[in-house]
């Protein structure tokens, strides 16, 4: 063999051990390792643990939910979506798929979807096959970033406590504490002196409804509206009481 044959093969030999000892190196991802990435609010680490046991697994339910979740955390819409569904794929009645499905419908700003999954979640909410969804008072239908806070939206199967709260809407500052909460509420007493104002409103099953915040003992009354509960409209109304804030909220202070 000539001198640069034998060269030849022995960069081929270094290179294949070269390659075998970087993959003995590298360490291989776990799940425990993904969720303990999410806990620790590192969604960019935890996604890209995730993405690789999915290389190793892609039909995994849990690993899609888990990279869904991630996606989330960092507004990753499409990815969000494409994780969840393919999780609805594998499992079709799985609740869990479809509380992640809902969210990521929301972020991607695709409301036909997420209303279709709302409709859903209420339907096994009422199912008694479906112990999870029956045990459960609500689902996170959303969350959202307004200038340096990050919201989350629960909705409520059925208005929920003595004020009858239809949605509540968590604050949460960079370090994911919460620091702020605005309810949409519709108690009974305020309930029926506009019943009697507006009868014919009331027969169409529509109600008054109060904004309220609280936090620390402390309690603000926003603003009140009539009509029915539809999110996005409350959702609006969330979004400008939120870019108004000039303050810190009281969780916020030392």
């Amino acid at each position: 063999m000539k001198w640069y044959g034998i060269a030849l093969a022995a960069a081929i030999c270094l290179n294949n051990l070269a390659a075998r000892a970087q993959t003995a190196a590298a360490p291989q991802a776990t799940i425990e390792q993904g969720l303990d990435q999410l806990k620790n609010r590192q969604p960019e680490q935890a996604l890209a643990t995730f993405q690789q046991l999915l290389q190793a697994n892609p039909n995994d339910v849990a690993t899609n939910l888990y990279a869904a979740d991630a996606a989330l955390q960092l507004y990753k819409d499409d990815l969000a979506v494409q994780y969840a569904e393919k999780a609805r794929e594998l499992d079709p009645n799985n609740w869990k798929v479809h509380t992640t499905l809902v969210v990521a419908y929301s972020v991607a700003d695709r409301p036909i979807q997420r209303n279709a999954e709302r409709d859903l979640l209420h339907k096994l909410h009422a199912d008694p096959k479906a112990q999870d969804a029956m045990q459960s008072n609500g689902f996170l239908v959303d969350m959202f970033p307004v200038k340096q806070y990050r919201v989350e939206a629960i909705e409520f199967f059925q208005p929920l406590g003595k004020f009858h709260i239809y949605y509540r809407f968590l604050i949460r500052n960079l370090q994911g504490k919460r620091v702020w909460t605005i309810n949409a509420e519709s108690n009974d007493f305020d309930e029926k002196s506009w019943e009697q104002a507006h009868a014919q409103q009331a027969a169409d099953g529509e109600r008054q409804f109060q904004m309220v915040g609280e936090g620390d003992d402390t309690h603000v009354d926003y603003r009140m509206f009539s009509g029915k509960p539809v999110y996005d409209g409350v959702k609006a109304q969330v979004l400008q009481i939120l870019n108004a804030q000039v303050k810190p909220f009281p969780g916020e202070t030392p």
